[in-house]
């Protein structure tokens, strides 16, 4: 069927609707290009001499859009608050740490495997777990990091203290949504700056501290292994192991994993928290 020049296309095809059953109307300027046809205007009645009124569509109305079963919207976050100790078991079943929510904190001089226990602890539990590491969020200053090894002053102090807030802040509000934490920190134990009370402080008292704190021939060869500015003298390093041997008789839990790989010492620190959970340390 020929269409002469300006009459509207006929509408896509439809099932059902074959070319012999369309019907086009007359051509309305400023119609949808493809619309269903609109019916012609009613014959003026007798004696009127103005023009015929020509009915306008009404506006298309759009159904409001459902939304998708996989979109997301506003996702309530609970605030973070102190974390609280965890829950001694009943005295009848075990405590099973890999499927507790547990603040750890993670202590220990550099080259004792802190960061690498942590990671591998944190990837291999049954419940979401995340580790922050305070020499990272440290790292987080770039252009004016006050490097420690460059001398301990107002400065190095100042961000060590504002990372150890980030963290505790970070942790608290991983707890808060049901994701544990593991932190690792040289923390010193005749060192108040740099001690557990901030963490207590920050963290809460839930906080579960365990010291790492294999031989100094040990964390002498991992240190060798560190470049850029994680790797320190030896020197300095048999310095900061002597200090954290103050750790001995304070009462914390304390792992020698000279002669343990990494999944090994994770395994006895998840003894020696399932011990920690029942009987929390004193700090």
């Amino acid at each position: 069927m020929q269409h002469a020049v300006g009459s509207p296309l006929p509408p896509p095809h439809q099932p059902g609707h074959g070319p012999a059953a369309h019907h086009p109307g007359p051509h309305h300027p400023g119609a949808h290009q493809g619309s269903a046809p609109v019916p012609p205007p009613p014959a003026p009645a007798p004696g009127f001499t103005g023009a015929p009124a020509v009915p306008v569509p009404p506006a298309p109305q759009h159904a409001p859009v459902p939304s998708a079963p996989d979109t997301t919207g506003h996702v309530p976050l609970p605030p973070g608050g102190p974390v609280a100790m965890p829950s001694a078991p009943p005295a009848t079943a075990a405590a099973d740490p890999a499927a507790t929510t547990l603040a750890v904190l993670l202590i220990g001089p550099a080259g004792a495997g802190k960061t690498s226990v942590a990671k591998y602890w944190a990837d291999h539990r049954r419940v979401p777990t995340a580790h922050i590491s305070l020499d990272d969020v440290r790292e987080w200053v770039r252009s004016g990091f006050a490097d420690p090894q460059s001398g301990w002053n107002d400065h190095s102090e100042a961000q060590y203290r504002l990372a150890r807030r980030t963290c505790g802040f970070a942790a608290r509000n991983f707890l808060a949504n049901g994701i544990s934490c593991i932190l690792d920190d040289a923390v010193f134990p005749d060192r108040p700056v740099v001690g557990l009370g901030g963490w207590k402080r920050h963290v809460g008292p839930g906080l579960l501290p365990v010291v790492l704190l294999p031989g100094l021939e040990i964390v002498l060869e991992r240190n060798a292994e560190r470049s850029g500015n994680r790797r320190l003298t030896d020197e300095e390093v048999a310095r900061i192991h002597g200090r954290m041997a103050g750790w001995y008789g304070s009462g914390l839990p304390i792992i020698d994993n000279s002669q343990m790989d990494v999944p090994q010492t994770a395994q006895v620190l998840d003894d020696v928290l399932a011990r920690s959970i029942a009987s929390p340390p004193s700090w």
